[in-house]
C-alpha cells in the first residue's frame, strides 16, 4: 500500500495549525518533515522546535530528514521532539553504521538517503542496519524542483536489490513529486511519496491523497 508523506516544508507557515490540522485530515499517512543546515544543503529550513510542534498537533507518523552534515550531535533531540523515523544522509563525512543504529537504541526507525548522482552500490552494505532508503529525485535543499527522470532506473534497482535480498526495507522517493510524476515513481517500486509543493498548493489535501492512491491502485 502507497503512503503519502505531505512535506509541511511546502505548507503555509504563517497558518501552521491550519495546515497541521488539514493534513490530519487529509488521509494521509506521513508527515514529513526537511531539516536543512545550511552546510550540507544550500538552505536553512527549521529544528526541533517545529518537530515537536506538529508533534503536539498530529498523531501521524513523523519522518524526520535530517540534511544535515553532523547528525551525531542531535539524534537524542529529535527522538526526543517526536520524530518516528530519523534519516541521515549517506553523503555526510561520519560513518553511518553507528549513527543507524544509535537510532534505533531511541526506539526509532533508521533511514538513510541518497542524492540523485549517489549510486545504490555506495549504500547495499548498510541497508541491513535501515527500516528506509530516501531515494532524492531533486538536489536537496529547496522545494519545488522539476523531478528528475533520470532517478527512476535507481528507483527500480533499489526495489530489485531489496526483494532478492530478503530485506525490510522501504523506499521512500522525495523530490518533485506529484500527480504527473506519481506513477512513474510508484511503477518503479516506491513505497513511500513525499510531496511538498505539489500536496500544499494543490487547494484540496484530501483530494490530492485520494488521487494519489487512485494511482497507486491502478499500477
Amino acid at each position: 500500500m502507497i503512503k503519502l508523506a505531505p512535506s509541511i516544508l511546502g505548507a503555509d507557515f504563517g497558518h501552521l495549525e491550519e495546515e497541521i490540522i488539514k493534513t490530519n485530515e487529509s488521509g494521509c499517512d506521513w508527515i514529513h518533515l526537511d531539516i536543512m543546515d545550511g552546510h550540507l544543503v544550500p538552505n536553512i529550513s527549521f529544528g526541533p522546535a517545529i518537530v515537536k510542534y506538529v508533534k503536539s498537533r498530529s498523531d501521524l507518523f513523523l519522518d524526520s530528514h535530517l540534511m544535515i552534515s553532523n547528525p551525531e550531535k542531535y539524534l537524542e533531540v529529535y527522538a526526543e521532539a517526536g520524530s518516528d523515523l530519523i534519516v541521515i544522509h549517506y553523503e555526510i563525512e561520519h560513518d553511518k553504521i553507528p549513527l543507524l543504529e544509535k537510532i534505533r537504541k531511541l526506539g526509532k526507525k533508521a533511514g538513510i538517503s541518497i542524492n540523485p548522482h549517489t549510486p545504490l552500490e555506495a549504500v547495499t552494505e548498510i541497508l541491513e542496519h535501515c527500516d528506509l532508503i530516501l531515494i532524492m529525485t531533486v538536489h536537496p535543499g529547496f522545494s519545488g524542483q522539476k523531478f528528475m527522470n533520470q532517478v527512476l532506473p535507481k528507483i527500480r534497482q533499489a526495489r530489485e536489490y531489496i526483494d532478492s535480498n530478503n530485506l525490510n526495507i522501504e523506499i521512500e522517493v522525495d523530490g518533485g513529486v506529484g500527480l504527473e510524476t506519481a506513477k512513474k515513481v510508484i511503477d518503479a517500486g516506491a513505497d513511500i511519496l513525499v510531496a511538498g509543493s505539489a500536496f500544499y498548493k494543490s487547494g484540496d489535501y484530501r483530494e490530492f491523497n485520494r488521487k494519489i492512491k487512485d494511482l497507486a491502485e491502478k499500477s
